[in-house]
């Protein structure tokens, strides 16, 4: 249909409106004849007989190719512009799929024109039936895919790379989470120690540390903490805590002293616009030759309180009420406690990523949570460090991506003597 156009002052005019001169000459810009349509469509067109030797097919589709009309047109099937890939195709599933169907849309063949070079293509395909129903010729058009076939090739070639780097960031967190722990704990005469690191991500590093080492005087020192956030500024203030709390122990062993020591330097370099802490928990131990065993002090600065498992099979948390977070104030107030353990006793340390698991239980906020932790403890104690932590790792596989958060245990046993050993 013709469209209207614009009179004098720019009035609108219908097209009975306008003179039949300019009426005749502005359709005629319009319209082109149907032939001119299909010679020079956007698409390609072709038309073959049953068998698919090609009754008709259109310029464009020639021009892509390379091709005559005499080329083809009579002497060549459908299939022969295809690939041998996708002549295979085209037998074994195109072909029957539109005897079957009728009709067959968006299928991604390659043809193989003229000079061998291969056009990336759509294909929709329709059997013309006549009155009776009974199949005549297959109708085809073809769209080129270049363009999409090259921005397919760029998005995998994109996603390849940024695979790549996301490996290759995977080896570097897991290089750097190495750095910022112990490799071996060391062995302390008279103690049987073991400690686990669960990492939650790969992606990112996260901010959980642990540490036993040897002190002046036949004492060790322990510590086990957990840093505010991920990345690589949780993995520095990490390191910074870390070498922290090992300088201010060798110069003054007492707890509470060594963590306002680590507070002092926190709230120092971090109490800009930027504000980091962390948790800590730190223990002094001294094994005790006249009773045997050994004291453990505990200092805490706002960290989830220890788990005592003693040999006879109770357990429970030690206190450790009112320790502040590291780094938030000048002054923190850090909590204590002493205690002694026993053969057969274990001590167990942990950051908060085993307690705010995601998990399918009934609970409130649906989080494993401090009493479920302890119900685990008292089913599992007496125990020996080895073994808790082997729980405590069979636990967090229970969870599986319920724990969105890296989890630190340390575990420190008192051995029973062999004679006392439970089979």
């Amino acid at each position: 249909m013709c469209t209207s156009g614009d009179g004098e002052n720019g009035e609108h005019l219908l097209p009975e409106e306008q003179s039949g001169d300019d009426h005749t000459a502005f359709c005629a810009q319009l319209e082109d004849s149907a032939e001119d349509l299909y010679e020079h469509a956007p698409c390609g067109y072709l038309s073959t007989l049953l068998d698919g030797t090609i009754a008709k097919i259109n310029t464009t589709l020639l021009d892509w190719l390379g091709y005559t009309h005499d080329d083809l047109v009579g002497r060549k099937t459908f299939s022969d512009l295809l690939t041998a890939g996708g002549r295979l195709y085209h037998e074994t599933h195109f072909g029957p799929l539109l005897r079957m169907q009728g009709k067959i849309s968006g299928i991604a063949l390659e043809l193989e024109a003229a000079d061998a070079s291969r056009l990336p293509v759509l294909v929709t395909s329709t059997v013309k039936t006549g009155n009776d129903g009974q199949p005549l010729l297959i109708r085809t058009s073809v769209f080129d895919a270049r363009d999409r076939r090259a921005y397919e090739t760029e998005l995998l070639r994109t996603q390849k790379q940024a695979e790549r780097e996301r490996e290759e960031l995977k080896r570097l967190n897991a290089t750097l989470q190495r750095t910022l722990l112990p490799p071996t704990l060391v062995n302390v005469p008279g103690l049987d120690v073991a400690a686990h690191y669960h990492i939650a991500s790969t992606d990112k590093v996260g901010g959980d540390f642990y540490d036993l080492f040897p002190l002046a005087a036949g004492t060790w020192g322990l510590f086990l903490g957990d840093v505010c956030g991920k990345g690589a500024a949780a993995a520095a203030i990490t390191s910074l805590a870390r070498y922290t709390l090992r300088a201010a122990a060798v110069y003054n062993p007492d707890p509470a002293a060594v963590l306002r020591n680590l507070n002092t330097v926190l709230h120092h370099e971090y109490n800009g616009h930027d504000p980091r802490f962390c948790t800590v928990i730190f223990g002094l131990l001294t094994p005790d030759a006249d009773q045997g065993g050994f004291r453990i002090t505990l200092a805490s600065g706002g960290h989830p309180p220890a788990l005592l498992l003693r040999a006879d099979g109770s357990a429970d948390f030690l206190p450790t009420p009112g320790g502040q977070l590291l780094g938030v104030l000048p002054e923190a107030h850090i909590a204590t406690t002493a205690i002694r353990l026993e053969a057969g006793d274990t001590l167990l340390l942990h950051t908060d990523g085993l307690t705010e698991a995601h998990t399918a239980s009934n609970s409130a906020d649906g989080r494993y949570g401090d009493e479920a932790l302890l119900g685990f403890a008292q089913a599992l104690a007496p125990t020996t460090a080895s073994n808790a932590i082997a729980a405590v790792r069979a636990l967090l596989d229970t969870f599986g991506t319920g724990v969105d958060d890296d989890t630190a245990v340390l575990a420190i046993n008192v051995p029973r003597p062999t004679s006392e050993e439970q089979p």
